[in-house]
């Protein structure tokens, strides 16, 4: 596929390393010289210097031949902007655009209104205020994502050392009898990914992830040992980006107490102009001093959302030095994670790695339903529709799917979930939810995206 791509910040950046590497043809659009240096040594991709708001610049770009356009620059105006010189000269190009503004579904109603056609748009804040909300009330869980409209969750925790299950194989903990339709997926060991089979051992340190069903989510919480759900009462938010008003105004529908710490005046009075219960605090939220004067002590959660992952993850730390209960911190450098993790940093979030999620999701084959990222784009989760293959209609322990692949669940057309085992099989129309290494990737698409069959006439 042809894909232009407009900005070449970190997002552009991310995005057009996945897309070469899956073989696309990629062109950037990126106005800074010195970016576009850096650009042209990092990536297999064409660079073009300039606006990505100029038609002429699109032109040089190759728009007229673009397949799809990709708009992820800094100003939601100018991605904006961008679509609607791209439709203006290509009418068959598909068009996406990341958008960070809190009047995101009146730009949507907007865009339909005039016939500007932007086949997808991302607002990764929103999207991942929802994802947010789903683990500050649950100690010990990092994360919790949703497959197949919620009927499927995963979630990831630490192994403390504490822990009943650390020091002990995967194979031990099956014959200790966890809900049946539980597996652990994914292992993340330092700076090793594993995607683990039966001899492998829990250790301390480890981060996991675990898939299961809706209805068994509780149960396997109290399999792995982990405390019971607590009642969000107050909570901590540095920095007034748009994540934290979208998070901000969350809470305050769940009756939360909220304390909004930004440096900025005028900033601080356009927040508090679109919060309603929400206490607005001009002052370093990452200032010790501050902190005990606000009552920080016990709050139950602390979210660090600044432009800078440095300051967030030190203010997590000071913040659970003084008693906060859960830290979630933004951290967009990839190379950032494992270290927040070991730090002892619960949750993190990043709205450029959900956006490049989005987008990769897109540009696939149109049977995959969602893609999740994990850590430094060593792993993913894969949720697709399988089609017709040599890998479907027989048993699971008689497929030899590629390595450093498994399947997590399957969601039947019918509604019915399975957490596979080896008895189980893949029919075409089945909703998969695989957990790959990155370099599995386009083998595993391969495998159970095929076009189907021709069966003789």
């Amino acid at each position: 596929m042809r894909i232009l791509i407009a900005g070449g910040g970190e997002v552009g950046y991310l995005t057009a390393r996945r897309l070469s590497r899956e073989g696309h043809e990629v062109t950037i659009v990126e106005q800074d010289a010195e970016r576009c240096a850096y650009l042209e040594e990092v990536l297999d991709a064409r660079i073009v210097r300039g606006s990505a708001s100029s038609p002429d610049t699109l032109r040089q770009a190759g728009i007229q031949d673009t397949e799809l356009l990709i708009c992820v620059t800094d100003s939601d105006e100018v991605n904006l902007l961008a679509c609607l010189a791209g439709q203006a000269e290509s009418a068959s190009v598909l068009k996406v655009a990341n958008l960070r503004t809190h009047e995101v579904e009146e730009w949507r109603r907007l865009c339909a209104t005039v016939g500007l056609n932007v086949d997808l748009i991302i607002h990764a804040e929103s999207e991942l205020a929802g994802r947010l909300l789903r683990v500050l009330g649950t100690p010990g869980v990092s994360d919790i994502i949703d497959f197949a409209e919620g009927r499927v969750k995963l979630f990831g925790m630490t192994v403390e050392e504490s822990s009943w299950v650390a020091g002990k194989t995967l194979a031990e903990l099956d014959r200790m009898g966890p809900p049946k339709h539980s597996l652990i997926t994914m292992i993340f060991r330092g700076p090793e990914v594993i995607i683990p089979h039966g001899s492998d051992v829990l250790l301390p340190g480890d981060q996991i992830y675990i898939i299961t069903r809706a209805a068994d989510l509780e149960r396997v919480f109290a399999f792995m040992g982990l405390p019971s759900k607590v009642e969000l009462k107050r909570v901590f938010i540095l920095g007034g980006k748009q994540l934290s008003i979208w998070v901000a105004q969350s809470l305050e529908r769940m009756g939360v107490e909220v304390k909004l710490f930004e440096r900025d005046a005028a900033r601080c009075e356009k927040i508090a102009r679109v919060l309603e219960t929400t206490v607005v605090v001009h002052a370093d939220g990452t200032d010790e001093a501050t902190l005990i004067e606000e009552n920080v002590k016990d709050a139950s959660a602390y979210l660090a959302f600044t432009n800078h992952d440095e300051d967030n993850i030190i203010a997590s730390l000071l913040a659970r030095r003084l008693g906060a209960k859960k830290l979630v911190a933004l951290v967009n450098r990839l190379n950032y994670l494992p270290m927040a993790h070991r730090l002892g940093i619960h949750t993190t979030v990043s709205p450029r790695l959900y956006a490049v999620d989005r987008i990769l999701q897109y540009v696939r084959k149109g049977r995959v339903l969602s893609v999740t990222t994990f850590r430094e784009e060593e792993a993913e989760a894969i949720e697709l529709v399988a089609a017709e293959s040599r890998y479907t209609g027989r048993k699971l322990k008689e497929v030899r799917l590629p390595k450093g692949a498994i399947v997590g669940a399957i969601v039947r057309p019918d509604g019915e979930v399975t957490v596979p085992r080896g008895e189980e099989s893949i029919h075409p129309g089945d909703r998969v939810i695989f957990f790959t290494l990155e370099r599995v990737v386009p083998e595993l698409e391969s495998a159970f995206l095929a076009a189907p069959r021709r069966r003789p006439a």
